[in-house]
């Protein structure tokens, strides 16, 4: 098996703003994603993520980067996603607790269901 990728705040800032930027899954809970996320995140909490894994990696074909708080959950998140075939997948190095200390900007309050989001994702 083969190592998580991490990627620091300041390579996904410049990515975030590349031509063709990676997708951001937060898989926070909505009410940790409603306090801070970043601009353009999904949030997918990480039991909705293994519920519909398979129907989320079929319409995942670009770079992905995980979000947590920390860093914790992203790694279960990627496993579960590396184990469904999906390989492009970054994991976001101290989770946004590094990305806010580190003084990038973050989205505050309205969240969307998160089923919503899945939906939005399959293109369903």
């Amino acid at each position: 098996m083969t190592a998580p990728a991490t990627i620091d705040s300041q390579d996904l800032s410049d990515r975030l703003s590349s031509a063709a930027p990676p997708r951001v899954l937060d898989v926070r809970t909505p009410g940790e994603f409603e306090t801070a996320h970043i601009a353009g995140a999904y949030n997918v909490p990480l039991d909705l993520l293994r519920e519909h894994r398979d129907e989320i990696t079929r319409h995942l074909d670009e770079e992905v980067v995980l979000v947590c708080r920390s860093g914790q959950r992203a790694a279960q998140a990627e496993e579960t996603l590396r184990a469904a075939g999906l390989g492009n997948v970054h994991i976001l190095d101290g989770g946004i607790v590094a990305w806010e200390a580190k003084g990038f900007a973050v989205n505050r309050g309205a969240t969307r269901d998160a089923q919503t989001v899945v939906s939005q994702l399959v293109g369903s």
